[in-house]
Formats: C-alpha cells, sequence, structure tokens
C-alpha cells in the first residue's frame, strides 16, 4: 500500500471508531451478536426483484463481515450475481477453500486469506473498469490486486443477486454472515478502512450503495436493507406447514409433506423437447426450464487434421508396450478440437411469488405417474389452494394450472430469469418473455437463441404485465402457458426463428380449455404408459411419503416402492426421448446449470446406451427415434472423423457426443480413444429389429450399421503375435490395464471385439433379410472370423485385454466393459459358452458391488443374465439408498445421472423376462423377496408382448401375445400346458423346460403351470 493510503486508511479508521463510540453506541448496544447461518441446508436468499441497478457497468463494491467455517477446495460464494461457468458480472468467494477471491470478467484476483471461525472478518471486493482496480481487502488493509488485463467492463446480466451461494444453489458459502453491501462504484482505500473498523455495526452507509442488509440469525422471508433499494427474499422459506397430508390415492404417486428445497427434491416434467423442474413452494413456486436444443457454443468440426500423420507412431508405441508414450501422442497430436466437447445447458426459471402467509396445512406435492401431472396441494386461511403442471407432447408446451376453492383467490406475479445472457420482456397484457443465446464454452461462441414465453388465461380477476413481469389479481382460476422456441435446427445449422417456433403452440394452445389440453396430454402419455404393470406386493410403507421410503428400503418391507421405481424410469423415458425430439442426456431433459457434470452430453462408452436399455422389453420402443435421429446425424458427421484422422471409410464415433454431434476422440487418451462409440449404438438399432421384425426400419437403419462396419474393415489391425484383427490404438473404457503406470491405451481390448462381433453379424444378417449386398456380408464374415477371441486369464476370469493384465488392473472399477459379451450382447450364456459364463461371473465377483448409481445398474442387468436374483436384487438394494437415489427417485452417480434410472428398470425387465437368443425364458432370474407378483405386457425378441403371473416363487401362469406370429422357443420352470381361445395349443417338448409351439399373428396364448 503506498504511503498516502496508508495514512488515509489510518485517519480514516480513527474517525470511523470516533463515529461508531460516540453516534452508534445505542444502536450497537441493542444488536445481539448474531448473524445468518449459512452451509448446505442453509436458506436461499436473493435479491427479490431484477433491478437494473443491478447491472452496473463500470464499477462494483462487494463487501462482508464473515465467519467462515473449514471448507473444502471448492470454497463458497458471499456475494455472488456470474452467470454459472462464466466470468461475466462478479462474485466474491472463497475459492479455494478459504481462500478469498474476486471475478470479473477481467478474470481473478486472489488472496489466501485463510478466514476463520473463530472471528469476524471483513472482506471487500473492489472492481473498477474505468480506474482499473481490481482488488481485494481484509480487515480494511488492501491484500491482492490484479494489475494484468484489459479490464473490460462488467458484463450486465439479469442473473439474481445471491448471498452465500451461486444464482444456481450451489457453490455454498459455510458459515456465518453478518453484514453484506454492495455498491455501484468502486470505495476508496480510506472509506473500506472505516468501514471494517465498524464492526458491521453501522447505522449508515456510504453514497453509491445499492444494497446494504444486516443478516440477523432467524430473518422473515424478506430482508429490508438498512441502506439502498434492494430487498432480500427467502426462496422458499420455512413456512410453518401443519398437520399430515393423507397419502395420494394412486401407490404410482411420488409425494412430498414438504416442498422442495434441492434441485433433487424436485419433480420432473416433459415432453421430449421442454421440461420443468417444479419445486412446489408455498409463497414461491420455481419452474426450472429446459430446451433440448439450448446448448453451448455454435456449430464445430473437430477433426484433428495432425491425426492422420500421428497414427502410425501411436500404434507402433502401443505394439512396443510404450503405453505412456503412446498416450502423450495421442493427447499432443490426436485429441479433437476442441478437445472437451460442448454442455447442455438450461434456459432458466419461471417464478411465481403469491402473497406472504405465515402458515398452511394439508400441504402435499406430487408426481402422479397415471397422469405425468406434477401437483400441489394446501390449505392457507381457510382456502384450498391447487396447483397442476405438466408438459404436453400434444400441445408442445409446459401447462401450469392454478385454483382456489373459494372466488377471486388466485393472486400472483411470475418473471424470468436466466443465467444466460438474456433480457426479459413484455409481449402484451397476459404474456411476457425471455430472449437469450446460449452460453460460450471452450472457446466456441455461444449460438442457440432462445425465446421463452409464458401466456395467462384468467378466469375472473385480472391481469396486467410490466417490465417483462406478469401480475395476477383476485382470479378464481389461472392457466399459464409456457412455450420455448429455439434457432436451433439441428447440428450444422441454428439459423431457425426461436420466436416464431416458440408462439406457433402458444397460439394453437390458448384457443383451448384447460379441461381439453389436460385430456389431451393425459391420452397420448397413457397409451404408452399404460402397456406395462407390474405388482410385487404392497405393505403399509407405501402409505409414507417417497424421500422417507428411499431411506427405510433396505428394511425389505416395501416392495411397492421398487414398482414406483421401475415405472417412473418408465416415466422419464417418455418424457425426455419423444419423436422430432433429442435423446436422453447424461441427465435425460433436466439439467439447471451452463457446466453440469460432464456437460450433461452423450457419454456413448455405456451411459447413453444404457438410456434406451428399457426401451423395448419396457414397451416403449417409439422412444428409440431420437436416438436414431442422432446415429443418422452421427454418420454423417463421423464421416469426415474417419477420413482426416484415420483415413478410412464409413463413420466413426468416439467416447463422447454433444449437440453438435462431435466425433473425434475428446478429453484425454485414457477415456477418449475408443473408437467403438458409434458401432456400440449401432447395437440399438439390430435390437429394435429383434424386438419389432421392422423391415421398413432395418432397410433404413441397414446404410448406418454398413458405414461403421465399413470403418473397422478399414481400419483394423493385425496383432503381431496371432495375427488376430484389431482395433488400434484404443481403450477398455476408463480403466487402466497398468494402474501402476496410468496406462490405458492398448490394442484389442475385449470389448471392443465383443461389439465388432454384434455389429459385424448384425450387418450379414441384415443383407441376407433385405436381399442385398452379398458381397459387403462376405466381407464382415471374413473379418468376424479372424478377430481376436474372448479369453480366460490366470485367475480365472474373463480377461479384459489380449493379454492377462487384469491382476495389475483398477481391479474394483466401475466400468466393467469387457462383460458387454454377457448384456448387453449375449455372446457368453450359460449353455451355449460355459467356461466363458463361469468367468464373466468370476469377472464380476472380483469387481465388487460397491459402485456409482449407473454402474450398480449394469450389475443388475449382469447378474440377472446369470440367473442370481437374489443377488440382482442386492444390488436394487444399494441402488435404493439416499446415497444413490435422489428424494425425488433420481439415480445420483453421484451427482445426478439418469442412466442408473434407465438401467435399472431393464434390470427389472431381464429379472422377470428374458428373450436373447431366440428363447423366452421366464422368470430367470426372480429373487426369494418376490414369492409371488404379476407383470402385464413385456415385450419379447421376435414381436410378442407377455403378462406373467407367480406364486410361491415359481411361474403359475403367463399370456404370449402374438403381434407377428411365428414360433415361440419358450423355457420355465415345471410343465407348461398353452391354449389359445379356449382350445389346447399342440407343442414340442425338445429339451427339459422348454417347449415350443407356432402362434398366429394377432391371437392370445394363455399359459398355465400343471
Amino acid at each position: 500500500m503506498k504511503r498516502r493510503e496508508f495514512l488515509q486508511a489510518g485517519i480514516g479508521a480513527v474517525v470511523a471508531g470516533s463515529l461508531l463510540r460516540v453516534g452508534d453506541a445505542a444502536w450497537a448496544d441493542t444488536l445481539p451478536e448474531d448473524s445468518l447461518r449459512l452451509g448446505e441446508h442453509g436458506p436461499i436468499y436473493q435479491a427479490a426483484a431484477d433491478d437494473p441497478a443491478l447491472r452496473p457497468a463500470d464499477a462494483v463494491t462487494l463487501e462482508a463481515w464473515v465467519k467462515s467455517d473449514p471448507m473444502a477446495e471448492g470454497g463458497g460464494r458471499i456475494l455472488d450475481k456470474l452467470i454459472p461457468g462464466t466470468n461475466n458480472s462478479f462474485t466474491l468467494d472463497t475459492y479455494p477453500g478459504n481462500s478469498l477471491r474476486l471475478i470479473t470478467a477481467n478474470g481473478q484476483c486472489h488472496y489466501a486469506a485463510k478466514l476463520s471461525a473463530d472471528h469476524w472478518t471483513h472482506v471487500v471486493g473492489v472492481y473498477s473498469a474505468a480506474q482499473k482496480i481490481m482488488a481485494l481487502y481484509v480487515d480494511g488493509k488492501e491484500v491482492a490486486r490484479q494489475t494484468e488485463g484489459a479490464f473490460p467492463p462488467l458484463v450486465p446480466t439479469s442473473v439474481p443477486l445471491r448471498i452465500g451461494m451461486d444464482p444456481d444453489g450451489g457453490n455454498r458459502f459455510h458459515g456465518s454472515i453478518r453484514r453484506a453491501a454492495l455498491y455501484g462504484r468502486a470505495l476508496t482505500a480510506a472509506e473500506i478502512a472505516g468501514r471494517a473498523a465498524g464492526l458491521g455495526l453501522q447505522k449508515t452507509s456510504l453514497p453509491g450503495v445499492l444494497g446494504d442488509w444486516r443478516l440477523p440469525a432467524h430473518p422473515r422471508k424478506k430482508i429490508l436493507p438498512l441502506m439502498g433499494v434492494l430487498v432480500l427474499q427467502r426462496d422458499g422459506g420455512d413456512m410453518k406447514i401443519m398437520g399430515e397430508a393423507p397419502a395420494p390415492s394412486s401407490p404410482l404417486t411420488l409425494w412430498y409433506r414438504r416442498p422442495a428445497q434441492q434441485w433433487e427434491e424436485a419433480l420432473p416434467v416433459g415432453n421430449g423437447h421442454l421440461s420443468a423442474m417444479i419445486f412446489g413452494g408455498v409463497t414461491r413456486e420455481r419452474l426450472q426450464l429446459n430446451e433440448g436444443t439450448v446448448w453451448a457454443g455454435a456449430p464445430y468440426t473437430p477433426a484433428n487434421p495432425q491425426g492422420l500423420e500421428a497414427l502410425p507412431e501411436i500404434r507402433r508405441l502401443i505394439f512396443a508396450e510404450k503405453w505412456n508414450e503412446a498416450q502423450a501422442l495421442i493427447d499432443a497430436k490426436f485429441m479433437g478440437t476442441p478437445a472437451p466437447e460442448l454442455p447442455y445447458q438450461t434456459v432458466g426459471n419461471l417464478t411465481v411469488d403469491f402473497p406472504e402467509i405465515d402458515a398452511v396445512s394439508d400441504y402435499r406435492r406430487e408426481l402422479s405417474l397415471d397422469t405425468a401431472t406434477a401437483q400441489v396441494s394446501y390449505v392457507a386461511d381457510g382456502v384450498r389452494f391447487h396447483r397442476e403442471c405438466f408438459a404436453s407432447v400434444p400441445a408442445g408446451l409446459l401447462v401450469l394450472h392454478l385454483t382456489a376453492d373459494k372466488p377471486g383467490q388466485v393472486s400472483f406475479s411470475a418473471r424470468f430469469s436466466s443465467p444466460q445472457q438474456s433480457e426479459s420482456a413484455t409481449v402484451d397484457g397476459h404474456t411476457i418473455a425471455l430472449n437469450g443465446v446460449s452460453g460460450d464454452a471452450n472457446g466456441v461462441k455461444g449460438a442457440v437463441r432462445f425465446h421463452a414465453l409464458a401466456h395467462a388465461k384468467v378466469d375472473g380477476g385480472t391481469a396486467r404485465t410490466e417490465k417483462g413481469v406478469l401480475f395476477v389479481s383476485g382470479a378464481n382460476s389461472v392457466t399459464v402457458l409456457v412455450s420455448i422456441g429455439t434457432s436451433y435446427r439441428n447440428y450444422r445449422d441454428v439459423t431457425a426463428d426461436a420466436a416464431q417456433k416458440a408462439q406457433i403452440p402458444l397460439q394453437a394452445a390458448a384457443s383451448q380449455s384447460f379441461a381439453a389440453l389436460r385430456q389431451a396430454h393425459v391420452a397420448d402419455y397413457g397409451h404408452f404408459f399404460q402397456r406395462t404393470a407390474l405388482d410385487l406386493g404392497t405393505t403399509a410403507a407405501a402409505n409414507r411419503p417417497t424421500d422417507e421410503r428411499v431411506h427405510a428400503f433396505n428394511n425389505g418391507l416395501d416392495p411397492q416402492l421398487t414398482v414406483l421405481h421401475f415405472q417412473f424410469g418408465r416415466y422419464l423415458l417418455l418424457s425426455c426421448s419423444r419423436p422430432s425430439g433429442q435423446p436422453a442426456t447424461l441427465q435425460g431433459l433436466w439439467n439447471d446449470s451452463l457446466s453440469p457434470p460432464w456437460g450433461s452430453k452423450y457419454t456413448v462408452n455405456i451411459n447413453t446406451e444404457m438410456n434406451y436399455w428399457p426401451a423395448a422389453p419396457a414397451n416403449l420402443t417409439e422412444c428409440y427415434q431420437p436416438l436414431f435421429d442422432m446415429i443418422t446425424e452421427l454418420a454423417e458427421a463421423g464421416q469426415n472423423t474417419a477420413k482426416e484422422q484415420y483415413g478410412a471409410g464409413g463413420w466413426v464415433c468416439h467416447h463422447n457426443t454433444d449437440g453438435w454431434r462431435g466425433t473425434a476422440p475428446v478429453d484425454f487418451a485414457e477415456p477418449g480413444m475408443w473408437p467403438t462409440g458409434g458401432a456400440w449404438l449401432c447395437k440399438s438399432l439390430w435390437d429394435h429389429y429383434e424386438f419389432t421384425l421392422d423391415k421398413a426400419a432395418l432397410a433404413r437403419h441397414y446404410p448406418l450399421m454398413k458405414g461403421a462396419a465399413q470403418f473397422f474393415l478399414d481400419t483394423l489391425v493385425e496383432e503381431p503375435t496371432h495375427g488376430w484383427l484389431v482395433t488400434c490404438p484404443s481403450v477398455s473404457p476408463e480403466v487402466p490395464h497398468h494402474a501402476a503406470q496410468g496406462a490405458f491405451v492398448c490394442a484389442g481390448p475385449t470389448m471392443d471385439m465383443q461389439i465388432l462381433r454384434d455389429l459385424f453379424d448384425a450387418c450379414a444378417q441384415a443383407c441376407l433379410l433385405l436381399g442385398i449386398d452379398a458381397d459387403f456380408r462376405a466381407k464382415v464374415q471374413a473379418a468376424r472370423a479372424r478377430l481376436a477371441p474372448m479369453q480366460i486369464g490366470h485367475l480365472g476370469q474373463l480377461q479384459e485385454w489380449l493379454e492377462d493384465w487384469d491382476a495389475t488392473a483398477d481391479l474394483h472399477n466401475r466400468h466393467v466393459s469387457h462383460l458387454y459379451g454377457l448384456f448387453p450382447s449375449h455372446q457368453i450364456t450359460r449353455r451355449e459358452t460355459p467356461e466363458l459364463f463361469a468367468a464373466a461371473r468370476k469377472s464380476l465377483e472380483m469387481r465388487g458391488d460397491e459402485a456409482t448409481g449407473w454402474s450398480l445398474a449394469w450389475k443388475i442387468n449382469l447378474w440377472a443374465r446369470l440367473g442370481d436374483g437374489d443377488h440382482a436384487y442386492k444390488l436394487l438394494q444399494m441402488l435404493l439408498t439416499p446415497e444413490r437415489t435422489a428424494p425425488n427417485l433420481f439415480d445420483l452417480h453421484p451427482p445426478f445421472q439418469i442412466d442408473g434410472n434407465f438401467g435399472a428398470v431393464s434390470g427389472l425387465c431381464e429379472m422377470l423376462l428374458q428373450s436373447q437368443g431366440g428363447e423366452l425364458h421366464l422368470l430367470p432370474a426372480l429373487p426369494a423377496v418376490w414369492p409371488q407378483g404379476h407383470v402385464h405386457g413385456l415385450k419379447a425378441r421376435g414381436g410378442f408382448e407377455v403378462d406373467i403371473a407367480w406364486q410361491k416363487g415359481v411361474l403359475h401362469t403367463a399370456t404370449v401375445r402374438s403381434l407377428l406370429g411365428g414360433h415361440v422357443r419358450l423355457r420355465a420352470s415345471g410343465p407348461i400346458r398353452v391354449a389359445s381361445g379356449g382350445h389346447p395349443v399342440s407343442v414340442q417338448h425338445p429339451e427339459p423346460g422348454v417347449i415350443i409351439f407356432e402362434t398366429t399373428s394377432g391371437n392370445l396364448y394363455d399359459l398355465r403351470r400343471v
């Protein structure tokens, strides 16, 4: 600090101290030593309105008095208005740990403050573009100053200012804050020193204050500023809820007796392109919004032109077992550009604020899986209020309906907000809008423009709009229609008219009644959802709120929660994957961040495929279509990567892709150097044919499979020891073969060989079925015969690599890639390959049970294929715990990943019915905890639907609906009698426990154990 500034600071401190002792003594004496306690479960306070004053362009000062608990490296936000994932606007936080940091568009100013929980610390961050100031102060002294950079103006955003966390509710400060202030100018060093000397007990503020708040331990719902105009408002609040609401009448309902405080407690709705998370607050409802095409960045071509020249040397190093050198070369020359792909992003929020009330009774929020509607109901001041929300496929938008059981009681204000660069606007007296653009990422500027509309249809009362806020007063009921359009046409084109895409469905829906909109929605959804039903028995536990049931599931007294979880997974797939929409990402269609975990992209080394495992067996084959559309686009985009980086024909996709259909290897060599993602995706095309026998669809899909196969015909190389054809370079996804050396890259991992056997077989069979491409069929069959075989290692395990390296690998890794041949493929079976079957079991035992959510889900399917229902159920119990399942039943990796939800649905299907290898197997892995039950409408390969009922752990009756005719080969325990239309059906008995009978399209076949 300069001498003059030091003297000024000293004089200022003396003056401020005198003023405190004389002028503020009485006020200070009346203040208890209390403060607002913050942490993971602390209250959320933010500016009550998006005031333009909160968008300073040149300068800002952020100030707080804090006691900081020890925090992890992530630290926590003190005052925050950043667009998450960017430096746009400003934040004062404690990153890393208990250090201190100021972030603006100029970058970061950092000081290792070591903030303490033992005493109050005065912290200040100052930024001025004009004065080129970016500095931090602790207890009145300057401790850090950033002098580099261009000092750009502050980026104005409509993101809410929050105390103690970021605008998404994350990065929470742990500790206490006694007072905080925000100024629209740069305070001087003397002013800051004077404020520090006042210990936060001053009654007055300095000029230029936007908000200066004292934060007591038990504030009300609103905190009025000591100075300035900005009111802080609690998001959610500590509403007093009296009495216990009863359970819903339908068992297929998620329900709760409190509003959601965290995102993983909110309830999801979606129609395949538009989604919302419903929080169910009493004084404030939050609808967190997504639209499936809002991706960061813009169209880009990721292929690395240096890759082709580096490829021969990479291969040489791998075969020479110089894996680390190979990995370094891959990172330097073979990764795509940009190396990380781009994230899926949130649109923002629609918040609905209601009049203040202190207490309610009979509160319940719920999600009905029968009707795909989220509902909230409660009684306040003698009035029962009810809200219902759903995302309609027929209408193409979100519908929020608000009612009360007495006239004139519905009043609220509603507004949009967004962490994106955006602006709110008024459209007309009943409609507000949000206009924005997706964020920049990895050097690619955001280009997806979005236009959100909220329109109120009011019965009674009045409606008006002002400055982007919708006000409704004294209504009997209100229907709010929410529509979102984007400029995204496809992965190459972002020139669509976002406003027009939002207006078209809104205009059509505005002329319909709420009853008509709801009826069309329920009918559309029910057509798919009601195809399949499951009953495992019900106990009194089913009457408890869903979050309580997750905590208690392992006591074994709640079989119906398994059914709820199963049907919730089907609900999620129907809600996030519909024709004309995007396929389900790592988080389906639901994401509240600009930088979500793993970008909420498509990880195609397991996670995307797992999302679609239940599509056919759980009787939702229409949900495949967005995935098939993406494969079509990947086949187009992947041709460039195949040519530029491998000099090959056909197409390739590595371990990840995004909304821009990136196909190059990304991130770094260890996960990214895996060329078999596109080939695995093609398995879903063949699965679709096996379940539906739809030759027209197969004819459309065959060129995609052929292109994927052609790439490998052009790129497989001879392994030098045996002359096998192998992939190189590759990895066994995310598992090191020599963990101590960090060595991942290799040639011909077992999973690659298994996937290629399936791909080549599918192509060969498609050629026969379609009567085409005999020459190509011969090529893939010849290549298949030369693929490296599956091998058994010295531990009795199925080898994960060409060499017996499993003992030096990461034995307990969450990935079980080499067991692809057991599931989802059926190259390993008990009867056809008993030695490999035993080796696969050994590998699964070596991996262990402990795993992430999605890995547990995969293992449920694997143990079901092994015929061990009790072990499969043990893993289901591990999945359905608070560590792996959120209160709203979202799967936790952790954090949230939706693949565990979908994988668990598939696992239950596999436990009850398997149909691989041309055979229907009834109850192949029934656990002892389900001694009796019934399932209706599972789909089997060959064009069949199956119902099964069992008693005392064995088959009782079953029904096979033949959709296309043909013969059935069926395996079940005990002798079975078959009839159709009341008449016996002739059966063959080729081996014990197996029958074969012929079927006619459209007929039902009743089976009974005798």
